[in-house]
């Protein structure tokens, strides 16, 4: 059973900046037409993506595809749903990914990311925004919510870090930064980075990120710089590219981010 997707009225409007430029105008429809589906459905879902980012920095570039956004329990409502209509449906990774596709167009389905940091809870539509995208009033994942989902984008083929700039220029001030550290409380150092490489792009901005984030992030690395080195060695890059750092477990004797192996020093 699902929940009324505008149960969480909680969700604020936002005055979109700008749109992608999509590939086609048989994708265009295509996008349209399962955003549509989607709402017609009942079935909550959050648009992501390329849509997103431009709504909030106001980038306008072009997209191939559609990023939606769904709790793990609606992720196969809404293939099924799809494949219902007579679309073609793939479950690509069940452990956070699946599509939907017309032809040489398609649109993701997700519910977590691909590392497992981060699923798509009832928190994600409490803070999301309502905008319009390709006409249809819907909600977008909220700013701090995107930060966080696009920090661990790190891989050989795609880096999402100038999104992630991006949206700290053009949308700190929709940023919940105690509730983005709360996130990623665990993997901070990720954050510190992410704000460190901020802070280099644009000088003059620096003062964007609160000063008490920068100084909470550089206490810790104060401390941890005085801790003996961890007994377990482990290759945590495995949480951005599985294949980029294949060789660091299968040769260099380093523990997997989810296993208990590797040396001890």
């Amino acid at each position: 059973m699902t929940s009324d997707p505008h149960s969480l009225a909680s969700a604020v409007a936002i005055d979109a900046r700008a749109e992608p430029v999509v590939d086609s105008a048989e994708a265009e429809a295509f996008y349209a037409h399962a955003i549509g589906e989607l709402l017609n459905s009942g079935i909550p879902f959050l648009v992501a993506g390329t849509f997103a980012v431009s709504a909030y920095t106001g980038i306008s570039r072009a997209t191939k595809d559609l990023d939606i956004f769904c709790k793990a329990g609606d992720w196969p409502r809404i293939l099924g749903h799809f494949q219902a209509l007579g679309e073609r449906v793939e479950v690509e990774d069940e452990r956070w990914l699946g599509k939907v596709r017309r032809g040489e167009d398609f649109f993701d389905v997700i519910f977590a990311s691909s590392n497992g940091t981060m699923p798509v809870s009832d928190s994600w539509f409490e803070h999301a925004r309502r905008a319009k995208v390709l006409g249809r009033e819907v909600r977008l994942v909220g700013p701090t919510e995107l930060v966080w989902s696009k920090c661990f984008v790190q891989n050989r083929d795609r880096y999402d870090g100038p999104d992630v700039a991006h949206l700290i220029l053009r949308a700190h001030d929709q940023v919940d930064w105690k509730r983005l550290l709360a996130h990623m409380e665990v993997h901070w150092e990720v954050l510190l980075v992410h704000l460190l490489n901020f802070r280099w792009i644009y000088p003059g901005e620096r003062e964007t990120v609160p000063a008490w984030l920068m100084d909470e992030l550089l206490d810790r690395l104060h401390h941890q710089r005085r801790l003996p080195p961890p007994r377990v060695r482990v290759c945590r890059g495995r949480m951005f590219s599985t294949a980029d750092y294949e060789i660091d477990v299968r040769e260099w004797d380093f523990a997997d981010i989810d296993s208990n192996g590797g040396s001890a020093s």
